[in-house]
């Protein structure tokens, strides 16, 4: 099999953080070109956002068409000194690859490449098609990456019928968790419009305060669902309470609390906003509310179990000796886009570390894991 390990120090080696490439997909479409894919290097622009480097590779016309998605863009290392060692530096110790992206998501796509240039090598073309999908936007504002990138394509008449995108989805050991769904997102503020004043003289006064922390607890106070058979209950979680105020003898003019709504396929954004409207209608008791809600392209969506998920499974459990859990936890991803145009699942390396100062991937999991993506592909094509 091709060299995982190599590949994915290469690809380390480059300081891709979001927007800059920094060769990273020019690293990936060299090899892929010289294994006989068709590359596209494609960039996208608009206003107020960074222009996008993204690649598109394929080799195959036929169907099934399994797709390969990921990023090569990375988060900041923050303060380089607190590092063992040079983030970008890809040094082996201890029998893992450390630095930035070994884990999200670099070693994954070095997995995919490793396994479709080492199917590609045994077999020739495919009797359907092997195509990449990766974009240097995952960790920034997700503007002018997949979601263009897929729209592109669809243009062009690529179809696609299913997909693995690599991210880190074991919460432990490689073969723990398969990704078959993600909750949706929904961020809001509560503004509470009082009456400034004096401490000393509240009557004359409407403090703010008062009324939010009534509102925040008469949100929390009723779970917002049971689950379903595949989702945990939604969640609503404050991530933010201010006045703005610093004087501690004056009553502040306004109270602003900031949420975040991590929900299962239950809701919608329109019906989660009626709910959140409802709720703070109910316990407002007077006070002077302004809800507002962010624009959001996070929905909640579930791949359901079939053949494309059993296959997986099994491919995992034979190099793992593990069946991997059914999970749709977590936070969003790409998958939300690329569930419009095919099948689609999560599954890739230990997110122990991911994002973390001392990022590292075990070598043995790097093998593991691009072994089970040549299992895949022998079954989708070979099988």
């Amino acid at each position: 099999m091709t060299d995982v390990v190599s590949l994915a120090r290469d690809l380390i080696r480059c300081p891709s953080v979001t927007p800059e490439d920094a060769g990273a997909l020019g690293l990936l479409e060299g090899v892929l070109k010289g294994a006989g894919f068709e590359t596209h290097r494609v960039v996208f622009s608009e206003p107020d956002y960074p222009d996008t480097d993204n690649l598109y590779a394929r080799i195959g016309s036929g169907s099934p068409c399994l797709v390969f998605a990921g990023h090569t863009d990375v988060v900041p290392v923050g303060d380089a000194s607190h590092w063992r060692f040079d983030p970008f530096s890809a040094e082996i110790a201890d029998g893992m690859v450390w630095g930035r992206g070994a884990v999200d998501m670099k070693g994954g796509l070095a997995a995919s490449v490793a396994a479709a240039l080492d199917y590609v090598a045994r077999h020739g073309e495919p009797r359907g098609s092997i195509a990449f999908l990766v974009t240097g936007d995952e960790e920034g504002p997700s503007v002018n990456g997949t979601v263009k990138l897929l729209e592109w394509a669809k243009a062009r008449g690529e179809k696609f019928d299913l997909c693995v995108l690599g991210e880190p989805t074991n919460p432990d050991e490689l073969g723990d968790m398969i990704k078959i769904g993600r909750r949706g997102s929904l961020s809001g503020s509560l503004v509470v419009h009082g009456k400034q004043g004096h401490v000393g003289y509240p009557a004359l006064a409407d403090n703010p305060v008062h009324h939010i922390a009534r509102l925040v607890c008469a949100l929390r106070a009723t779970p917002l669902d049971a689950g379903t058979a595949h989702f945990d209950p939604s969640n609503l979680e404050f991530t933010a309470l201010d006045t703005g105020n610093r004087a501690v003898n004056v009553i502040p003019a306004e109270a602003r609390a900031l949420f975040n709504i991590r929900f299962n396929d239950l809701w919608t954004p329109a019906t989660l906003e009626a709910e959140i409207r409802r709720r703070v209608e109910a316990a407002a008791e007077g006070a002077r509310v302004t809800v507002q809600f962010q624009p959001t392209n996070a929905l909640a969506f579930l791949t359901r179990p079939g053949p494309f998920v059993e296959v997986f499974s099994a491919a995992i459990e034979a190099e793992t000796g593990r069946r991997p859990r059914l999970s749709t936890t977590g936070g969003t991803s790409d998958a939300r886009f690329i569930r419009n145009y095919a099948e689609v699942l999560e599954f890739g390396l230990v997110g122990q570390t991911m994002h973390a100062v001392d990022e590292r991937v075990a070598i043995a999991d790097l093998e593991k894991l691009a072994a089970i993506y040549a299992r895949v592909l022998d079954s989708c094509f070979s099988g």
